[in-house]
């Protein structure tokens, strides 16, 4: 081999060894993205935990937040309490974590989350009962939110859960060392500023600055949670102003699931079609894992 063709197979091999220890990502092909479902419960509507751990793995949940019950009581729903979701993160330690609930007004409410909170609990919720929004009850929890440095979910509900939603920047006044997170009909139908309450879920085109839409502006303390059919009307009801919702609100969204189906995949599942939307909807990688994990792991600690 003369000098010159011995340069140029050096030079054609060279580069092939080093294209072929290049990371995957880049050549070309994208790494996993990370999902961290916010919203999910235990036996839900008689889901057994295998099939919830299934589901979850079908969903492509790399962390998957579980939400009790308060006692007695399951979220309007059939839902297992704060004993069921520490069941299964202990025993799915690498996967699982947990929130802890009390019903808001229980005399043994702070009492309760207290003593799963000291357990390794992570957060408080979902926050689902009869009460104002604004209440005495929900302010001692903030209080012991604050203590803990946890957030709290919140379901907002008209008439029903939460109640009185205009009012809440009063709490997040009194409490801006705490994150509050929105959740459910009231939160999701208020993106509109045109909102009629007693809807619960709304169709049609959204005029922009409604009151959920504005508390995420104005307030830090402040997240939406995506999950369930009230989150999944918000983004397709008018998907024009989805794109500009979730652009301009892109550190304060966080996916969630809340589904009780047992695939885990496809049409039956509110999880993976809040998953395709997002996508679908927005293209940018970076504001997509902003929602799909990040903005959970700002808030929340999520084990090492």
């Amino acid at each position: 081999m003369n000098k010159a063709n011995r340069r140029r197979f050096l030079l054609t091999t060279g580069t092939a060894v080093a294209s072929s220890t290049l990371p995957i990502k880049a050549i070309g092909r994208k790494d996993k993205q990370e999902i961290i479902d916010l919203h999910q419960h235990t036996n839900y509507s008689g889901r057994n935990d295998m099939r919830l751990l299934r589901h979850q793995n079908a969903l492509g949940a790399n962390w998957t937040v579980l939400l009790p019950a308060g006692r007695k009581y399951g979220l309007g729903a059939i839902c297992g309490g704060n004993k069921s979701v520490r069941k299964i993160v202990v025993k799915n330690p690498h996967k699982y974590v947990h929130f802890a609930n009390e019903i808001s007004d229980h005399p043994e409410c702070i009492q309760t989350i207290e003593t799963y909170l000291k357990k390794g609990a992570i957060g408080i919720g979902e926050q689902k009962f009869r009460v104002e929004c604004d209440s005495k009850h929900i302010e001692r929890i903030a209080e012991l939110a604050q203590e803990y440095d946890v957030p709290i979910l919140m379901h907002f509900e008209h008439e029903n859960y939460n109640t009185g939603i205009q009012r809440f920047h009063k709490i997040l006044k009194k409490f801006p060392k705490v994150n509050f997170i929105g959740h459910a009909q009231t939160w999701w139908g208020n993106i509109d500023k045109n909102h009629e309450q007693k809807i619960m879920y709304p169709k049609g085109k959204v005029t922009p600055s409604g009151i959920s839409d504005r508390l995420l502006q104005d307030y830090p303390n402040m997240y939406g949670d995506l999950s369930a059919n009230s989150g999944l009307n918000a983004l397709i009801r008018d998907e024009n102003h989805a794109i500009e919702f979730i652009k301009r609100n892109q550190d304060k969204l966080i996916y969630g699931s809340d589904c009780n189906d047992l695939i885990g995949r496809g049409p039956s599942c509110i999880g993976a079609r809040t998953i395709k939307i997002i996508k679908s909807l927005i293209s940018n990688r970076a504001i997509q894992d902003k929602i799909l994990s990040k903005n959970a792991r700002r808030i929340i600690r999520f084990p090492k």
